[in-house]
């Protein structure tokens, strides 16, 4: 590691870092079709197929963020991971939809819609360190949770299989996992071999996607970083995989996928992810790994959400059909 860093610097070895677990990630969540939406709505109709804890954070952003975050990805039909990989296979009403989740992402953090994010941060706030390790909270040693979460990683697969999932669906779920385990192995060899300060963290798509668009749209050149290399990363992975297995295709919006909801679900999701902290990768699976406390809370607030707004629009639509017919 340390050869590589004098080679060829913490930036660039970070990027390219980020754009191999990108790249794993992207072709695995396409291969698995893992989607924190889908798990919630399977939940909701009764079937069931297979930040650093250090500083401070807020409890009424995890709770008020999660819970419209996870109601924007049932009315966007897609969480914001499921977004990016969507679009790298031609689907336009993902792409439309995830820069518009961008978009007010940007405008929570630093723009117009910041100050309503701060507010709401502020009604419940919890110190860093102790305060936000679940671990040390509920008094859990970590090496005794490590062994207990691999048993439950094999009683997973175990279950899916005899659900019959797809073999292929297993092992890209198990590789999903993985590249977040190698986002948080990755980044911390680096910090411990640099000189700089370096940010140890892993798989998430708030900050980054805001930090790709707006290097795009308003800077000739960024400074590379972990997050910087993710999520070209995801797209060429999705992508080259989707080509590869015939499933690339252009899909547009149409009667029954309409437009106003998807932007709804779009602008929910893209405050809800900063209100939240993170969104259902990084809040659920990078921050669930490491035990944070608002992290857990985000990501339980985001399938009540999302399991609420899908049975309260599958009401919807059946009292309309009864009252079509």
């Amino acid at each position: 590691m340390e050869a590589l860093l004098e080679t060829y610097g913490e930036g660039l070895v970070l990027f390219g870092l980020g754009g191999l677990v990108g790249l794993v990630f992207g072709a695995a969540g396409y291969q698995s079709k893992f989607c924190l939406r889908a798990a919630t709505v399977e939940v909701a109709e009764g079937r069931l197929d297979a930040r650093q804890i250090a500083n401070a954070g807020s409890l009424s952003g995890a709770i008020i963020g999660g819970v419209l975050f996870g109601a924007g990805m049932i009315l966007a039909r897609g969480c914001a991971s499921r977004l990016l990989v969507l679009s790298a296979t031609g689907n336009l009403r993902a792409i439309v939809t995830g820069l518009i989740l961008t978009i007010v992402a940007q405008a929570s953090l630093t723009g117009v819609l910041s100050p309503a994010r701060i507010a709401l941060s502020d009604l419940w706030s919890v110190p860093g360190d102790a305060a936000r390790d679940l671990l040390a909270i509920v008094g859990l040693d970590a090496q005794l949770m490590a062994g207990i979460s691999g048993l439950l990683v094999i009683g997973s697969v175990i279950f899916a299989m005899r659900l019959n999932v797809a073999v292929s669906h297993i092992v890209g779920a198990v590789v999903v996992g993985l590249a977040v385990t190698a986002g948080w192995v990755g980044t911390y060899q680096i910090s411990q071999a640099s000189f700089d300060v370096i940010q140890v963290s892993s798989i998430t798509f708030t900050g980054p996607s805001t930090d790709t668009l707006m290097a795009l749209v308003n800077a000739p050149s960024a400074p590379l970083e972990f997050g910087l290399g993710l999520v070209p990363g995801v797209f060429l992975g999705a992508g080259t995989l989707a080509v590869m297995s015939g499933g690339f295709q252009l899909e547009r919006f149409g009667s029954d996928t309409p437009m106003e909801k998807y932007l709804v679900g779009a602008v929910l999701m893209g405050f809800g992810s900063m209100l939240a902290g993170g969104r259902a990768v990084g809040a659920g699976m990078s921050g669930g790994a490491i035990f944070s406390l608002t992290a857990w809370v985000a990501v339980g607030c985001m399938w009540l959400g999302a399991m609420v707004t899908h049975l309260v629009m599958g009401f919807k639509f059946r009292r309309r059909q009864l009252d079509l017919s």
